[in-house]
């Protein structure tokens, strides 16, 4: 059995504790508000910014992949209003798309 490595998983948990303290005070001394910025410190975009650290730091991009999805089931509206008039037909096959990908990469 191969050895387990958590390495990278901690660098990448590491670096996203680091830039969340490092917002947090920038929130608190500053303000992203106060500056037109409200959405930096939303929660939903904290999960964005791990997704993306998760996928930048750790070789198993698995966990940056089901954090990003997370964040998309989560702003569906605003991936809809992006979309336009698109969304009608486009996104319903994206998805079904994606689904069947996933379901025959997972079979193999």
């Amino acid at each position: 059995m191969a050895a387990v490595n958590h390495k990278d998983t901690y660098k990448a948990f590491a670096v996203f504790l680091i830039v969340m303290g490092i917002l947090y005070l920038i929130d608190k001394f500053i303000g992203f508000a106060s500056h037109g910025l409200p959405w930096v410190m939303q929660k939903d975009n904290l999960l964005l910014y791990a997704a993306v650290i998760f996928l930048w730091f750790k070789a198993d991009k698995s966990v940056g992949i089901v954090l990003v999805s997370i964040w998309l089931i989560l702003n569906i509206g605003l991936v809809i209003a992006l979309l336009g008039q698109m969304s009608a037909y486009l996104l319903p096959a994206a998805l079904l798309l994606l689904g069947v990908i996933l379901y025959l990469v997972s079979t193999r």
